[in-house]
């Protein structure tokens, strides 16, 4: 076991992460037949953090499911983080479905990509720590994303860098709602409303641009049936925001 974790603590090999994922590693010519796939473990720890969260996932936690040893998983993936991307991949499936946009809608084509990437991201409440703002590596099915954000786009005709930056804006605004989602705490926010209430009854005038706004339900909970849900109200700028930029000349 000691050999195992030594070897875990060297550096990644990408390019083995990459051929993983993409499913172009080199299979063993020698040996007995594999019973598992990387698919088949993905998915096993898939549900495993869907229902216990990211940190319940380990190499020895999946390896038990399948009635194996946490060794016998390191044949087919080589580690916690190589799974976690495999993981990702799975609940990506074959991209987003945006058949039922008209051609060259490219509004109605953004809000339909980033409605089904919330979706995603809601069903799996993990990913949002599994896929964190960083340089990594990328399966077949997170491109399709990519491609598929900056393709509704190109009607728009934005360059290259824009629409880039515009997905940005797009994938951060579904992260932001599912990291809001993820904090909120129901009896804390109520304890939190109660002292600042107290708070600010004491110090209104310090504070009156944020006394009035409390007062008119700025931070309550929406209670009105038309109230604007939060991922069309910012998707919602976002887009306007865009067409600005459109009719800016170059």
């Amino acid at each position: 076991m000691a050999a195992r974790d030594k070897e875990q603590d060297k550096p990644r090999d990408p390019r083995a992460s990459l051929a993983l994922l993409w499913g172009e590693q080199e299979q063993p010519t020698r040996g007995p037949k594999p019973k598992l796939s990387s698919r088949q473990i993905a998915a096993a720890a898939v549900e495993l953090a869907d229902g216990e969260g990211l940190d319940a996932v380990s190499m020895s936690r999946v390896a038990g499911g399948f009635g194996v040893s946490a060794m016998a998983l390191y044949r087919y993936v080589p580690g916690k983080s190589e799974l976690v991307e495999l993981m990702v991949e799975a609940v990506l499936a074959e991209g987003p479905d945006l058949s039922g946009v008209p051609e060259g809608d490219w509004r109605a084509g953004a809000r339909e990509w980033t409605r089904q990437c919330a979706r995603v991201y809601a069903d799996h409440p993990w990913l949002l720590a599994a896929t964190a703002m960083r340089r990594q590596v990328m399966g077949p099915r997170q491109l399709r994303w990519l491609d598929a954000a900056l393709a509704v786009l190109e009607p728009t005709g934005l360059g290259a860098a824009q629409r880039h930056q515009v997905f940005l804006l797009l994938v951060g605004l579904v992260r932001n709602l599912a990291q809001q989602v993820s904090d909120h705490d129901e009896e804390q926010e109520r304890e939190w409303n109660r002292l600042t209430g107290e708070l600010l009854a004491r110090h209104a005038d310090r504070f009156p641009a944020l006394t009035r706004a409390i007062a008119e339900g700025a931070f309550g909970p929406a209670v009105e049936p038309a109230s604007v849900d939060p991922l069309d109200f910012g998707l919602g700028r976002i887009l306007d925001g865009v067409e600005v930029l459109m009719a800016v000349p170059e």
